[in-house]
C-alpha cells in the first residue's frame, strides 16, 4: 500500500485537472477520461510514494498507460459506430482561452487530427508538445527508448502539421463564422453563409445512431447550404447560443429546453472548411457547467 494514503490523496487532487486534461485529449472523451482517472488513482494508491521523485511525472505516466489501453480498444469500437464520430464537447471558462497552446490541443478540430494518428504518436505528441514532457519521462510513459520517442515525436509533428489549419484562426474570426450561422437559423437567411464557406467544406454529424445525423461526411459548399435549406425550416430550434466549447466559440442549440446539438467550425483561410455537429445525446450531458482543462 501507499506509504501515506492522505498523501496520496492530497497529489492526486492536486493533479486531476491535468491528468482529467490529458486523458481527455488522448481519447477524445470525457467519459472515458473520468474511467481511466478512476483506474489510474487505484493503481497510484498501491504506489510507495518514497519510492518516487517526481510525483507529477509519475501520475501523468500511470494516466498514459491507462489510457493508451482505453485508446486501443476504443478504435475497435469506433469503427463499428453509427456514421461519423466526433469528440466528445466540453463547456470551458473563458480562461482556457488564454492559453493559446492548450486552447488550439483541445479543440475539436485539433482532436480529429489526432484521431488520425496511432495511439503511441498521439500520446507522445500530446505529451511533448502540449505538455512539454522531456524524451526521457515519454519514454518511461509510452514503454519506449528515448531514441524511439524522438522519432515517433518527429513523425507525429509531421503528420499533425500537414493536416492543421494554415496559418492563426482568431477566435473573432470563429465568432462571427458562428454567427453567419446563427442569422442563417433565425432567419432563414443563407447566403451569408453560404460566402464563408470554401467550396471543399466538410460537414461531419454526430447522432451516434441514437438521433437523426448525416450518416456520412457531406462534402462541397452547395451540398451543405442545400441540406440545411430543407433542414433547418423543420428543426423547430428554440434557442441558440455562442458559448466556448474546448477553448473556442461555439454554438448551442435547444429544443424543448434540453442541448440538442453543439456547432464548431474549422477554418482555413479565413473560410469555414469543416462543419461539427455534436447531437449524440451520450456526448452532451457535461454542458451544464464548464470543465476545468489546464496543463
Amino acid at each position: 500500500m501507499a506509504s501515506d494514503p492522505d498523501a496520496a490523496t492530497e497529489t492526486f487532487v492536486e493533479h486531476r485537472n491535468l491528468l482529467f486534461t490529458v486523458a481527455y485529449e488522448l481519447l477524445g472523451s470525457a467519459a472515458d477520461a473520468e474511467d481511466v482517472l478512476q483506474e489510474s488513482w487505484l493503481r497510484w494508491a498501491a504506489v510507495d510514494l518514497d519510492e518516487v521523485r517526481d510525483r507529477r511525472a509519475y501520475l501523468v505516466r500511470i494516466v498514459t498507460r491507462q489510457a493508451l489501453d482505453r485508446l486501443r480498444s476504443l478504435g475497435r469500437r469506433r469503427e463499428s459506430y453509427v456514421g461519423p464520430w466526433l469528440p466528445e464537447p466540453l463547456l470551458t471558462s473563458p480562461d482556457v482561452a488564454e492559453d493559446v497552446e492548450l486552447a488550439e490541443s483541445v479543440s475539436l478540430a485539433m482532436l480529429l487530427v489526432l484521431e488520425t494518428l496511432s495511439p503511441t504518436e498521439r500520446a507522445v505528441f500530446v505529451l511533448r508538445e502540449v505538455f512539454g514532457l522531456g524524451y526521457d519521462e515519454l519514454a518511461a510513459a509510452v514503454d519506449k527508448s528515448p531514441a524511439a520517442v524522438r522519432q515517433i515525436a518527429h513523425r507525429a509533428r509531421e503528420h499533425v502539421a500537414a493536416r492543421r489549419p494554415r496559418g492563426e484562426v482568431s477566435r473573432e474570426e470563429a465568432g462571427a463564422a458562428l454567427q453567419a450561422f446563427q442569422r442563417a437559423v433565425e432567419t432563414g437567411e443563407l447566403q451569408a453563409l453560404a460566402d464563408r464557406l470554401a467550396p471543399d467544406v466538410v460537414l461531419l454529424g454526430d447522432g451516434g445512431g441514437v438521433v437523426q445525423a448525416t450518416l456520412e461526411p457531406l462534402v462541397g459548399a452547395d451540398r451543405i447550404v442545400d441540406l440545411l435549406s430543407l433542414r433547418m425550416p423543420i428543426l423547430d430550434i428554440e434557442s441558440i447560443e455562442q458559448v466556448m466549447i474546448n477553448g473556442w466559440p461555439a454554438l448551442i442549440m435547444r429544443i424543448d429546453g434540453k442541448i440538442n446539438t453543439v456547432l464548431t467550425v474549422r477554418l482555413d483561410g479565413g473560410m469555414i472548411t469543416g462543419i461539427y455537429l455534436v447531437r449524440n445525446p451520450a456526448k452532451l450531458s457535461r454542458l451544464t457547467e464548464p470543465t476545468t482543462i489546464t496543463r
